[in-house]
């Protein structure tokens, strides 16, 4: 398949270039964050003092916001370090952990996007819903909408993904048990991954990683959020195959999760990858 060649190319330069991957983000995921980015090949570097992110940005290959756990400071930084990614024509990636859980963490996204310029958004279907301007309810960082393959409700995201990629000028990831990523004109889908994922914290923030690896890796934002989002799900799919179900459970899989993405390699994306276009 043509689009797996596209991500494999891209993870050979990833793992040629060791792209400095600099991620604002929350304390409950940081180090799995910085764990993955390592195993897939990237260097990670989590500097979020307001002193320092303008330089720091400035020698990164991505930059990767993440509101997991918030504070003034931290949106400060953010903006700041986003505002010099632009300038610097540096990809940014956001995570909107939460969004719409309180009107804090609601109004504080909207305040980074109205003042960064986003290469993509990865979120789950709540919180990208809740961006879009669609009521829902989330729960914390749980993501407490889904949609099963070939329903109503899946037509319906695939066309709010579209319409939400082109109303924020953005590539949209939205992750799940199928993921849908698009930058409103072409829209790929992906069911990668394993549901015992849901039982480790921080998934959904190591695939926002992953996919600021890939951005800073090459320049084309679609592919790189969809290869970030295979990647993650085959990482997944991998660790819980490998799994000894008697005697290892969700602490095992995390790492071994950690082992498959450091593993990933051309045979593995052409096996396990299931992805769709239109």
């Amino acid at each position: 398949m043509e689009i797996n060649n596209k991500i494999i190319k891209l993870l050979n330069n990833l793992r040629q270039k060791t792209p400095l991957v600099h991620q604002i983000t929350n304390y409950v995921t940081i180090n799995d964050c910085a764990n993955i980015t390592l195993a897939i090949g990237g260097s990670p570097v989590m500097a979020e003092d307001i002193h320092e992110v303008r330089e720091m940005v400035s020698l990164a290959s991505s930059l990767v916001l993440n509101i997991g756990i918030l504070n003034t400071g931290v949106i400060e930084s953010m903006i700041a370090a986003g505002k010099r990614a632009n300038e610097l024509n540096i990809p940014v990636i956001l995570d909107p952990v939460g969004v719409g859980a309180t009107t804090y963490r609601t109004e504080s996204c909207k305040k980074i996007m109205s003042q960064v310029k986003l290469a993509v958004i990865r979120g789950n279907l709540s919180e990208i819903k809740t961006i879009y301007g669609i009521d829902t309810i989330t729960r914390g960082v749980d993501a407490s909408e889904s949609f099963e393959a070939n329903s109503d409700e899946f037509t319906k995201a695939k066309e709010m993904a579209k319409d939400f990629a082109i109303k924020f000028g953005t590539v949209v990831a939205i992750t799940g048990v199928v993921d849908i990523i698009t930058d409103g004109k072409t829209l790929y889908t992906t069911s990668n991954g394993h549901k015992m994922m849901s039982r480790v914290t921080g998934t959904g923030c190591m695939c926002t990683a992953i996919i600021g690896c890939y951005l800073g890796a090459g320049d084309n934002n679609l592919i790189a959020a969809l290869a970030g989002t295979v990647s993650m799900g085959i990482a997944g799919e991998t660790a819980y195959a490998r799994l000894d179900k008697e005697i290892e459970g969700s602490g095992t899989f995390r790492v071994k999760m950690i082992d498959a993405m450091y593993n990933l390699c051309e045979t593995e994306i052409i096996k396990r990858s299931k992805i769709d276009e239109e």
